[in-house]
């Protein structure tokens, strides 16, 4: 029998080195003046990665369930490894093909992989404080970025482009390799009694799919994710535009992001647990409605920060209850599964999100109509979680209590 702490610090070891992704733009500058790409080709890879983040963990769902956590952890290091490593070759050779390549469809695919991996295991291991469980995981991709950035910038800096992702690609190897060879289901009989419940009572993912309650999840998580990653996408420009933050504060704004990140998926999910999903999701956006009307009209530095941060902290949280409230609905039979179909939502959303607000931008020379518009978009998301919470829970299914 796993110790169930260890499985959650696995899960960690996974999501941090995956959740690097994040820190993409710390090497956007250094990569458009080295290999002479423009601003678009450059973030395009960024986008790339997400896309396939999100298609990978839709169509590999079935597998990871059918392989097991072990397995697929092993899968998703040699798809990234090699993502990192091709990145390095690509720009060795000055190659935006191989760049897209490598970073965005194969590093994009280790990515989705190892995102729902080790979701699955660690419910059965905490059935009581799902929430809990699975924010333990997700909050290492949030935070990954405050490690991975100033990291990035130190091996840039001492070593070059090409061996920053060389360096980063073995040790990540080496953290997933060893995250993924300690994930195991439970086999212990108390757990293992909670699992078998789980798994005589939950639906497969091809029956989830097809029920309302998933399409409405689908939903309400494509547009917190569009919503937050746009934000997210110009927050620093946004920030030196409309508050006259120097770059260097906007910076630190930043990095204050990974943070709230990280910890809004912790915090939310933990929340979760005792408010309830359904709630927790109608409070998100609730305060999302309200944070991106009044960012909107805000001119004064401190109380911009704050709005950005509160729809980040959201933003995060939307992140970490998702699996958990799937597990409400559904079960953990095809969890993994299941949670990697609504993650089709990350993919198109990161797309989508960025490409609305540079649009927004260009079209009305600022950022207030994106805003409005992120706002109303809220309200349709309030409306649909009301609905889910009062009307949704048909295939509501709950495995027997197991304190922390």
């Amino acid at each position: 029998m796993r110790n169930r702490w260890l499985i959650a610090l696995a899960a960690i070891g996974i999501h941090i080195c995956i959740g690097s992704v994040y820190a993409w733009s710390v090497l956007t500058r250094p990569i458009m003046e080295q290999m002479g790409f423009t601003l678009k080709q450059t973030t395009w890879t960024f986008s790339l990665a997400i896309l396939f983040l999100g298609l990978s963990a839709g169509f590999l769902g079935s597998l990871v369930e059918k392989y097991g956590p072990k397995k697929s952890g092993l899968v998703s290091m040699c798809f990234f490894g090699t993502g990192m490593f091709g990145t390095a070759l690509a720009l060795s050779l000055h190659s935006l093909p191989l760049l897209y390549l490598f970073y965005g469809v194969i590093g994009g695919i280790g990515l989705g992989v190892g995102y729902i991996t080790p979701v699955s295991t660690l419910v059965k291991y905490f059935p009581a404080h799902r929430g809990f469980a699975t924010g333990l995981a997700i909050m290492g991709f949030g935070f990954a970025a405050l490690i991975a950035g100033p990291l990035m910038q130190y091996l840039t800096a001492a070593y070059g482009l090409v061996m920053n992702f060389m360096i980063l690609g073995a040790a990540y190897m080496v953290i997933m390799g060893l995250s993924a060879l300690y994930l195991k289901p439970p086999t212990d009989p108390a757990p293992a009694k909670h699992a078998i419940h789980a798994l005589a009572h939950g639906l497969t993912a091809n029956e989830a799919v097809r029920t309302w309650q998933f399409g409405a999840l689908w939903w309400i998580f494509f547009v917190n994710i569009t919503c937050g990653i746009g934000l997210l996408a110009v927050a620093s420009p946004m920030a030196q535009e409309v508050v006259q933050m120097t770059p260097a504060a906007a910076a630190s704004m930043v990095g204050i992001i990974g943070l709230l990140n990280g910890f809004g998926r912790i915090a939310w999910s933990t929340v979760s647990d005792y408010l309830g999903r359904g709630w927790t999701y109608a409070v998100f956006f609730l305060l999302e409605i309200a944070a991106f009307w009044k960012l909107a009209a805000t001119t004064e530095e401190f109380l911009f920060q704050a709005l950005v941060l509160l729809i980040i902290s959201c933003y995060g949280g939307g992140f970490s209850c998702m699996p958990a409230y799937l597990s409400d609905l559904f079960g953990t039979r095809q969890l993994s599964a299941i949670h990697g179909r609504i993650l089709t939502a990350w993919g198109l959303a990161g797309v989508v999100g960025p490409y609305l607000v540079s649009w927004f931008r260009e079209t009305t020379s600022g950022y207030a109509m994106i805003l409005y518009f992120f706002a109303a978009c809220f309200v349709g998301n309030f409306l649909v979680a009301l609905v889910l919470k009062l009307r949704g829970q048909s295939v509501s299914l709950t495995a027997p209590d197991d304190p922390v």
